[in-house]
């Protein structure tokens, strides 16, 4: 029996041929081939044109835009920095510190991050903060963040909160301008507001010197934001130690103040001033007005009280003005100090009758005579000697009509009448004889005054001696305009010896002080109203003093505005102020006593 055995190639050949009767094409390498092949180099293509897209791009990005795109990552890394510096303080003549920059502190609550009681912390902060305990729970009940509990802290305020060590309490520092005399040198200081900007005083008029330059500067910054100080200018957060010295004296100028106020409240005056200069250079050694206010508190001040009425008011002098006019007569030689003049109480001027004061005759009266008793009608006798043209030249060269030019803020200049106003109206030499019909300020007076003090000159009345260091060596000193010779010494002279019997005999004998020599005048005038004419009852009273007679330095000037009472007048309120004043001034200026005094 004869056996089939299958033959296997053929089987798989079948199979194969099975395979392609079903119609799947079986795989074929060589169809393959072309399509890897494209495959290939559609990969290649995009590959390349990537590399050549990012060379493009780098080109781009590092040549043609390289230079901007530097400067803009330069730009992120550095910041331009103006560092915070702090004002020059200002300091008296003994270098006693008047205002002063000092670091204060914002203190703000963040009650969500406390880490005891609200309770707790408003028991333990109220105390020092001076708040009330109940009222600064509820604030911290009212609000989970951001509570400003205190705008402006002291650092010794600021040190007893941090020894507390409690969260969520927020401090930050900010500088203030500090004033240690609180209201004593206001009207010479002033103020800066909360821009730190000057308003008043010199703070105002010395912005300049009182401001430190500050240089911008660029800083680097780490990737985190923060600053890195090894890129900082060297030297860039130093300041000079330089500080702004006056020529005011606190001792005296609070002398001053307490002499002013004590007399002021006794006649129940509305203001007042003191002023005294050193009348060899102009310094002024104290400026005192009153009423006054607190730099420290300026924000709840009179802000009419910002502008010092010594260099920003006028007021007409009176009889305080006849030395001076005096002075005038005797440099043009129509008067020789032995003259004597004829007041029989009264005089005719075109269709005006001058009378004096208490209406008093006096007789027959020499020069010196006409200053004690303060006549009105030897003084428009005097006067009337003069050619009204020459007289009126002699008034703009004493500086009537024109500024002081000091350093203090907001001065005005006084008034005259027109050239053609005085010399067609015989009235207007009269009144101007005895200090009515013109006006000036307080400290233009006093420049005058001292131009009879000093042997003659007109000097400028200033406040600031200039910048020093913290070793008391001038680093800058203002130019100030040349002294300008008015009077001859000899005339000065004749005139402060002829003031003097106004202490010694006249109306200024409230003033003398046993041992020294003191010339003075005292002035009653009517007050001018702003619609014409006098303030009906007001008066300022005055009195101006010039020490020692024998060697004329110090000008002294006390102004009392509307005392009350039928015994104000310059001799019974203006008078003992300066009498107080020169008291002061004695021992700080180490003035020696006269061989013959007043009061011996």
């Amino acid at each position: 029996m004869q056996k089939n055995f299958r033959n296997p190639t053929l089987t798989r050949r079948q199979k194969r041929s099975r395979r392609g009767l079903t119609g799947k094409p079986a795989s074929n390498t060589q169809d393959k081939a072309p399509h890897n092949k494209s495959r290939l180099f559609i990969a290649w293509g995009v590959l390349i044109a990537a590399g050549l897209g990012l060379a493009i791009n780098l080109y781009y990005l590092q040549i043609v835009r390289g230079p901007k795109l530097t400067q803009r990552a330069r730009n992120q890394q550095m910041v331009n920095l103006r560092p915070f510096m702090p004002r020059r303080p200002v300091v008296d003549r003994s270098n006693n510190v008047l205002a002063i920059d000092r670091p204060m502190y914002t203190l703000y609550a963040h009650p969500k991050l406390f880490n005891k009681s609200n309770e707790e912390i408003a028991q333990r902060l109220a105390p020092i903060i001076n708040k009330d305990a109940a009222e600064l729970l509820k604030t911290f009940q009212s609000k989970k963040s951001g509570i400003t509990l205190a705008p402006a802290l002291p650092e010794e305020i600021i040190d007893r909160i941090t020894s507390l060590n409690l969260n969520g309490l927020e401090l930050i520092q900010k500088y203030s301008r500090f004033y240690p005399p609180d209201d004593l040198v206001a009207d010479v200081v002033g103020y800066v507001n909360i821009d730190r900007r000057g308003q008043a005083g010199v703070e105002y008029s010395q912005e300049k010197l009182l401001e430190r330059s500050v240089q911008t500067v660029r800083l680097s910054r780490s990737g985190n934001g923060s600053f890195m100080p090894d890129h900082a200018p060297e030297g860039f957060l130093h300041f000079d130690d330089l500080r702004l010295q006056l020529t005011i004296d606190s001792r005296l100028q609070r002398a001053a103040r307490n002499a002013l106020k004590q007399q002021m409240e006794k006649f129940g005056a509305q203001r007042g001033a003191v002023i005294v200069m050193d009348a060899s250079d102009g310094s002024l050694l104290a400026l005192v007005s009153q009423p006054t206010y607190n730099p420290n508190k300026y924000s709840t001040s009179d802000i009419s009280l910002f502008k010092n009425w010594t260099v920003a008011d006028l007021y007409e002098p009176g009889s305080t003005f006849k030395p001076l006019n005096v002075a005038i007569a005797l440099e043009n030689g129509v008067i020789k100090p032995d003259d004597t003049f004829n007041d029989p109480g009264f005089i005719r001027v075109a269709d005006r009758t001058i009378k004096n004061a208490l209406n008093n005759s006096y007789g027959r009266i020499n020069i010196a005579q006409i200053l004690q008793h303060s006549s009105n009608i030897g003084m428009v006798q005097i006067i009337q000697r003069l050619q009204p043209s020459a007289y009126y030249n002699w008034l703009e060269r004493l500086g009537l009509g024109q500024k002081v030019d000091t350093d203090l803020p907001f001065e005005v200049s006084g008034r005259l009448k027109s050239q053609e106003q005085f010399i067609a109206s015989p009235i207007e030499p009269a009144t101007t004889s005895f200090g009515q019909g013109l006006s000036l300020t307080p400290l233009q007076l006093v420049q005058m005054h001292g131009a009879l003090a000093n042997g003659g000159k007109l000097v400028t009345p200033h406040v600031v001696r200039g910048l020093i260091d913290s070793k008391g060596q001038m680093h800058y000193s203002p130019n100030r305009t040349t002294p300008r010779q008015i009077f001859s010494a000899t005339t000065a002279n004749t005139v402060v010896e002829m003031m003097e019997s106004v202490v010694t005999e006249g109306s200024g004998k409230p003033s003398q002080i046993p041992g020294y020599r003191i010339a003075g005048k005292t002035g009653t005038a009517q007050k001018a109203s702003p619609s014409g004419g006098y303030i009906s009852g007001a008066r300022i009273t005055s009195f101006v003093a010039i020490l020692p007679v024998e060697s004329p330095r110090y000008v002294v000037l006390a102004l009392v505005d509307e005392p009350k009472g039928e015994n104000a007048y310059g001799s019974t309120v203006a008078a003992p102020i300066v009498k107080s004043v020169m008291e002061t001034l004695i021992p700080i200026e180490q003035i020696p006593p006269s061989q013959t005094g007043n009061g011996d």
